[in-house]
């Protein structure tokens, strides 16, 4: 037993002191800091005000429309101009970015024609899209001899109230929320099952080839390595996912109070449960075994590093398909195919925790999940083990999986 400690933590330092797990951890670090503070990033480039020149040819639109603009973007300056010669101008001069010119038609309705040197950011002109439209409908309101209050009513939006039925069953509030945060979780969940299952199979294959297995397998059994090196991997990615989840809740919880607009409102990071973060844990834990077994396995069986990706394809379609079922299921995380499809031990990690985030699941549900999973990761090291001890033997090309058959023979032979 004490060789398989040895073994474990001499994976674990190894490859938490190579050059590339240092680079990516700090560039994963500063991505997740430049993430929870792009609102003060993007605030720090857009800080210069835009000038926009206004001809207004029905003559008295311009007060109304310098007004209604500033109500609802107060860094856009309005300046009004006499002709497109002068605004034409400006914009070579670079002291306008662009003009719109407000004519009005046969029947007297507003309209607008908006010109810049490049279209790429419509955020001015939508903008004053709006302010057209809300102009348009107050002349014709007043022409209607319309009151404020009927136009008020006329512009208040349908009031749907949605009740649920279940006792425990979450607001469309929260699910909003939810299915913001369960996205990103999935996210990690889907990068890590990949990443580290792959570290795994490009290990063993490494060994192999370089005959470091040779020596290794003379003083430890081929079953303890790959355990001990599933466990390795296993607490540097959660040395990593440790740094990645500290430094994020440390980076959020500053910046919270400006992360309470646009998408972030969609994110519910200001009511994140214990339950769910425990369940997010659990489940990214139960995935990476299962797969990082499946990819020891596989690694075994081929003896060069150029063979691995094309050996552990059919894993990696497994995890993109639970992903992609999973993004599907956001939308209708009570659907039949993600019910069923959340019991299956290979989309569980992904499912069975869109489910937990979005859902108020039957406890029972959650430890039937779990249970298959624990029982499929038990089987699948049974199995594994008797796989990888044969496959480290062989060597020679390894490009299918009948060379497990093989890896099986050699293990009885022994």
């Amino acid at each position: 037993m004490n060789k398989f400690w040895i073994v474990l933590f001499h994976t674990y330092l190894m490859k938490l002191k190579t050059k590339s797990f240092l680079i990516t951890t700090a560039i994963m670090l500063l991505l997740v800091i430049g993430l929870s503070n792009i609102t003060k990033i993007i605030a720090l480039f857009d800080d210069s005000e835009e000038k926009i020149g206004v001809i207004d040819q029905t003559g008295t639109m311009f007060g109304d429309v310098q007004l209604g603009m500033k109500a609802i973007d107060e860094d856009v300056e309005l300046i009004e101009l006499k002709t497109e010669e002068e605004a034409e101008k400006l914009i070579d001069s670079e002291e306008l970015t662009a003009y719109l010119m407000i004519k009005s038609d046969e029947q007297e309705i507003i309209k607008g024609t908006y010109k810049a040197n490049t279209l790429a950011d419509t955020t001015v002109s939508s903008e004053l899209a709006v302010v057209l439209s809300q102009l348009k409908t107050k002349i014709i309101a007043n022409e209607l001899q319309l009151t404020d209050k009927q136009i008020a009513a006329l512009h208040s939006p349908v009031v749907l109230d949605t009740v649920a039925f279940e006792e425990n069953a979450k607001t469309e509030e929260e699910l909003n929320q939810a299915r913001g945060l369960v996205y990103i979780i999935l996210f990690i969940i889907y990068m890590a099952v990949i990443m580290y299952s792959n570290m795994i199979a490009m290990e063993v294959a490494t060994e192999k080839t370089s005959r470091v297995m040779e020596i290794l397998i003379s003083s430890v059994s081929p079953v303890q390595q790959m355990f001990a090196k599933i466990l390795g991997i296993a607490l540097l990615s959660l040395t990593q996912m440790l740094l990645f989840f500290g430094v994020g809740y440390w980076s959020i919880k500053r910046n919270l109070s400006d992360m309470n607009e646009g998408i972030f409102s969609f994110m519910g990071f200001g009511s994140t449960s214990m339950s769910t973060i425990m369940y997010a844990i659990i489940f990214t834990l139960l995935g990476y075994f299962l797969y990082a077994t499946l990819a020891a396995c596989l690694g075994s069986i081929v003896s060069r590093i150029e063979d691995v990706q094309q050996m552990i394809t059919p894993m990696i379609m497994l995890v993109v398909a639970a992903f992609m079922l999973a993004m599907f299921g956001l939308n209708n995380p009570s659907a039949t195919y993600i019910t069923v499809t959340s019991f299956i031990p290979f989309f569980a990690p992904m499912i069975m925790f869109l489910r937990v985030g979005m859902l108020d699941v039957p406890f029972w549900e959650i430890s039937l999940s779990i249970g298959l999973l624990v029982a499929s990761i038990i089987i699948l090291a049974v199995f594994g083990a008797r796989v990888y001890k044969g496959g480290v033997l062989m060597y020679g090309s390894a490009k299918s999986l009948k060379n497990i058959r093989k890896a099986l023979q050699l293990t009885k032979k022994d």
